[in-house]
This record gives C-alpha cells, structure tokens and sequence, in this order.
C-alpha cells in the first residue's frame, strides 16, 4: 500500500518506524484511504480535484508544511494548474475574485476562525454550485491537511531522536 506520509518523510520499509506504524494497520489505512477519498474521490462532485489539490495547498502553506506543500503544489503541476497555484499560494489579504478563490477563503476561514462560519457562509457555498455533500468534502478535506501536518510532524520527531543516537555514534567512533 502507497502511504503518502511514508513516502514524504523518506520512512523506509521495513525500518523500525515503518514496523511501528504497521503495529496501527487500521490507523494507516484509514490515514490514506481519507487522503485518496479527499483528494482524489471517483466521483468529485462539483468540486474538481484541482481544487481539492488548490484547497490542500493553502492548507498545508498555513500549517507551515513545507514537504506536504509541496506533494500537493506537485499535483497542481501535473495537472497543469498554474493559475491554482498561484491562487493557493497568495497568503496575503489581497482581494481575489472567482470560485477558486472564494473556496480558498472558506478554508481560511474555517482553518483559522471557525466560529465565523455561519449560515451564510455556508449559502454564499451553495450558490457557488455546491451541493452539502460538496461542502462536507471540502470542510473535511480543509480538516484534514492539519491532521496530516501533525502526524508528520510527529513521526518527524520520532526520526530525528532515532538519527540523534545513530549520529552520536558515528561522531564518538
């Protein structure tokens, strides 16, 4: 099985942080059975999946990800999505136009100051074309990008205090 946060932190199969992992099968399955479903459903609805990969970006650049950034900048590239990109990118309060940019705005919001979505926040969605099966997926989708933040931020630490000892040995000897 494919596992996105394996392969973004370079966790080597069959290395005793991949062994540990695999104690939690079901935690690893459904960590990348959400990531496919969120990002890359079959059936995407009225939001595309270079949205999905746009709204991602923004995500993991306010988490401060710079790995998890850039798997999902790599899936606007293949998709040749510059402009979303550029949009997912813009952290700035500059004013932005367009369906893109409002979804950016609704995952701000509901990443930052979730208490300021209200009915009409969810309305102003609605009129975009968004069905509330839509709205769900996107409200998950903007969710979960910190929930993977925090298990690689996690499992990075864990490296890191493996390599320390490796490393002390290596410059005792």
């Amino acid at each position: 099985m494919d596992d996105l946060i394996e392969s973004i932190l370079g966790i080597a199969p069959g290395s005793p942080l991949a062994e540990l992992r695999r104690r939690r099968p079901e935690a690893l399955q459904h960590a990348q059975g959400a990531y496919r479903e969120l990002l890359m459903p079959e059936d995407p609805g009225n939001v595309s999946h270079v949205e999905r990969a746009a709204l991602a970006l923004r995500v993991a650049l306010r988490e401060n990800d710079a790995a998890l950034a850039r798997h999902f900048r790599g899936l606007l590239e293949k998709a040749g999505a510059q402009e979303s990109i550029m949009l997912a990118e813009d952290l700035s309060a500059a004013p932005m136009e367009g369906r893109l940019a409002a979804l950016l705005r609704y995952a701000d919001v509901v990443g930052t100051r979730p208490a300021e979505v209200t009915q009409g926040t969810i309305d102003a969605l609605s009129a975009m074309g968004l069905t509330p099966r839509d709205i769900v997926a996107v409200t998950q989708l903007v969710s979960f990008v910190p929930y993977q933040v925090r298990v690689i931020a996690g499992l990075r630490a864990m490296l890191d205090e493996g390599a320390a000892p490796a490393a002390a040995k290596e410059k005792a000897a």
